[in-house]
């Protein structure tokens, strides 16, 4: 039988030219020779940095050739072109001249010199020459002057990570905390059987547990915006090694300002450049506050999961909105699959925090070297948490609802009622009464009756269940 032969495509290619000589690359884009050897030299996950950072990269060379301008240390004319390149990239209309993989050189010079390409031969191209051939704007030269790819990155890590704090995060968890609230507010009414150790304990109002939910997202943001001062500092101006080599004294304080302008939000020059560039504390400090965040997240879907749980075997005090069938061979089976799917970006945020700490910890002499993974991780870990909330709120805590009737049975079935009583007949023989009563499956308050010495009226007033629910009253 014949074999069908394969059809092959092949593409126009064009030369480009880099220190260690030429390189063939397809013609139809703005990268050149640096990023095609990154390309080659790490395929590795097919996966690049997350487009936020190649924005923020857009953002960073923008400030700078507005900088550069402005102290008379670039062309007018090149510079108000690398300006106008660069804000296509920050806009994410280049998004797809950006194939360098994530597992790359540690110090993200591949990106910034992918960055550096992009924009110069888009210059060009809007100055009105040819790719490939006209080299009036050069990557190096002009594009990165006074930068360095070691202060450049780590300033383009800082940007993003705001931005997205700022913009999705922070936005995502406050609307989460608000929702939280109200069904604390809608829930107040309603005792139900607190438990410690998944052991029946003394009652507690639905609305107290949403309250505690709440408070943690609460602190949760608290965290999250402690951390902004620190990322709002950049690396930018410090060159290679924090001395700031080959760039002008101003130019860090310069490019801070104009980032702020175009932004919309504050950023200021590191304290010390030193700190700066050989190491991320401040992202692994972020990265902290994010894993807090994940596990109040998974706390709380939890806790959910667990009380909606049944709904004719388990505990069932808390019914969520049916999203989709939940078995493939149980007809009517509907699973709590928003819960779960905030649990397992909980995980995942947990297990970006491990790499982001271990590439903190790699910030070895004057360099940190692990910082496209740090950024990736920590630019996943924010994302995923503001989707997550927003899912989590629209999906789950929106439609959730109480079963009363289950609440009220198992308080008055739970021998922990008994507790109140501690203080009128002491612990012992408070103990014997909820012994008796668990033995005879008989409620403790009948038992009570029979064993307190206490008049019916006083058992009464002393196991009520709204009243165990507010201390000193």
């Amino acid at each position: 039988m014949e074999q069908k032969r394969a059809i092959q495509t092949v593409l126009p290619e064009r030369t480009a030219k880099d220190s260690l000589g030429e390189v063939r690359i397809p013609a139809n884009v703005y990268y050149g020779a640096q990023t095609q050897r990154a390309v080659e030299n790490f395929p590795i996950s097919g996966q690049p940095l997350p487009s936020t950072l190649i924005h923020a990269l857009g953002l960073v060379k923008q400030a700078a050739a507005r900088v550069n301008r402005e102290l008379g240390l670039l062309d007018a004319e090149k510079a108000k072109l690398i300006e106008q390149a660069a804000a296509e990239v920050a806009q994410g209309l280049l998004d797809a001249e950006f194939p360098v993989d994530v597992f790359q050189t540690g110090s993200g010079t591949s990106s910034n010199m992918n960055a550096n390409e992009v924009i110069a031969n888009r210059a060009i191209e809007l100055g009105g020459g040819q790719i490939g051939k006209d080299t009036f704007i050069h990557p190096n030269d002009h594009v990165n002057f006074g930068q360095s790819s070691n202060d450049v990155f780590p300033t383009a890590m800082h940007v993003a990570a705001v931005l997205e704090i700022e913009r999705e995060l922070l936005p995502a968890l406050r609307l989460l905390q608000e929702t939280l609230e109200e069904k604390a507010r809608e829930f107040d009414d309603v005792i139900k059987i607190g438990r410690t150790h998944l052991m029946d304990a003394t009652p507690i109002r639905l609305g107290q547990e949403f309250s505690g939910y709440a408070s943690q997202i609460e602190h949760g943001i608290e965290r999250v915006e402690a951390v902004l001062p620190h990322l709002r500092e950049l690396a930018v101006g410090g060159t290679a090694v924090g001395t700031g080599l080959n760039t002008h004294p101003e130019f860090g304080r310069r490019v801070a300002a104009v980032l702020s302008e175009l932004t919309g939000t504050e950023f200021v020059e590191a304290r010390n450049h030193f700190e700066a560039q050989a190491s991320r504390d401040a992202y692994v400090w972020a990265s902290g506050a994010l894993n807090t965040v994940a596990a109040s997240l998974m706390k709380i879907a939890n806790d959910i999961r667990l009380l909606a749980s049944g709904p004719r075997t388990g505990l069932g005090e808390l019914l969520l909105p049916a999203v989709q069938p939940g078995s493939s061979i149980m007809p009517g089976k509907v699973n709590p699959v928003i819960c779960e799917s905030v649990v397992m970006v909980a995980a995942q945020v947990t297990a970006n925090h491990v790499a982001v700490t271990i590439g903190g910890q790699w910030g070895q002499l004057d360099l940190n070297a692990m910082m496209p993974l740090m950024a990736r991780n920590l630019i996943e870990s924010i994302q995923l948490l503001a989707r997550a909330s927003r899912m989590f709120v629209e999906k789950a805590l929106k439609g959730l609802t109480v079963n009363r009737e289950v609440c009220e049975g198992y308080v008055e079935r739970s021998t922990s009622l008994v507790t109140a009583l501690n203080p009128l007949i002491g612990y012992d023989r408070a103990a014997e009464i909820a012994l008796k009563a668990f033995a005879e499956n008989r409620p403790v308050r009948e038992v009570a009756y029979e064993m307190s010495g206490l008049s019916k009226e006083e058992v009464d007033a002393a196991i009520s269940p709204r009243a165990q629910t507010e201390p000193g009253i």
